[in-house]
């Protein structure tokens, strides 16, 4: 039995909403930004990697967001395109807003760090009245980002999304991607990630970042039982606590508990692992898996994506996924 009834008649499995930005990956790795003078552009944004991801994964995907009228924008929805997404639900913004730019610091495998410019960028001025009623009604399923609640009017997109989206039984999705720069305070960012939170059907964060919506309840646990709990409540169906190196443990509304582990990998990069992780634990959940084969297509897909220099470039394909893990099965780790 599906742990979440999607509407299997819609032409779209995902639209994934929020940032679309740029990605510059420090080539020159072992060293401090400030010694780095040569980067590899790739499309980045954790919604766009996670809708990216699911596309690899052969399933039809879509996105709501908006760039900028830069070249960086044209950049972003022409690879989009290549990757077989569709691009009807992204605007392009004529305020004279940017692109969001990350630049990656890569001093070791396990020290990692990520300098954001995210000034007057385009993808938070998503307004309500450029989501489209017809566009999320062909979803089975839609993505939202915490970052798309940072600033209005992306905040009032977003709440319009999830209206839609639960007028049309379209299951809600909820990553929270909590980045601090964006963000006028942590009191704030709580209160608006617990409005989406207790409207989705399946909500992925770090423990981190479930602590940061239950610090308004007063002091921490930080209990990942009490926190699937919690959501139980209201509407989640499941519930993904990732807890980096120590793997995952995943939660469903009828009492089952699963802990995931990680896969072994060559290191480059710490990164992309969440994304690649949502993008794949998704694809898990579409098909119908029991929570444990999902962490295991997830974990295996972050082991892909660390090892590599990029992450949307690098997410994988439902046959080097499981080529992971049967070498991982074979190799009796």
């Amino acid at each position: 039995m599906s742990l979440i009834p999607f509407q299997n008649n819609r032409p779209l499995d995902l639209i994934g909403l929020g940032r679309l930005c740029i990605d510059l990956n420090a080539n020159e790795i072992h060293r401090p930004l400030e010694e780095t003078v040569t980067f590899t552009k790739y499309v980045g944004g954790s919604p766009a990697n996670i809708t990216i991801a699911m596309a690899r994964l052969g399933m039809n995907t879509g996105f709501i967001g908006k760039v900028a009228n830069d070249a960086h924008g044209r950049f972003i929805v022409d690879y989009l395109q290549k990757t077989h997404i569709n691009t009807d639900g992204i605007r392009v913004d004529q305020t004279g807003s940017v692109t969001g730019l990350a630049f990656t610091e890569i001093k070791s495998p396990t020290d990692c760090s990520i300098l954001m410019y995210r000034d007057n960028v385009a993808d938070l001025k998503l307004t309500p009245s450029e989501v489209s009623e017809d566009y999320i009604r062909q979803a089975k399923a839609l993505l939202i980002s915490g970052t798309a609640l940072a600033q209005s009017p992306s905040r009032e997109a977003v709440f319009k999304a999830l209206t839609l989206a639960h007028k049309h039984q379209v299951a809600i999705i909820f990553d929270i991607d909590y980045r601090p720069y964006t963000w006028t305070s942590k009191e704030e960012t709580g209160i608006y990630y617990r409005l989406v939170a207790e409207k989705s059907d399946v909500i992925i964060g770090g423990r981190e970042e479930f602590d940061l919506i239950e610090a308004l309840d007063g002091p921490l646990r930080h209990d990942d039982d009490a926190t699937a709990r919690q959501w139980f409540h209201h509407r989640a169906r499941v519930v993904v606590v990732k807890r980096g190196g120590d793997g995952s443990i995943a939660f469903t509304a009828q009492g089952e508990r699963s802990e995931g582990h990680v896969f072994p990998a060559q290191v480059v990069k710490t990164f992309g692992a969440g994304d690649s992780f949502a993008g794949a634990f998704i694809y898990g959940l579409m098909q119908g898996w029991s929570l444990s084969r999902c962490q295991q297509f997830g974990s295996a897909a972050a082991s892909i994506v660390v090892s590599s220099h990029s992450c949307s470039d690098a997410m994988p394909t439902v046959e080097q996924i499981q080529a992971r893990i049967d070498r991982y099965i074979q190799q009796g780790l």
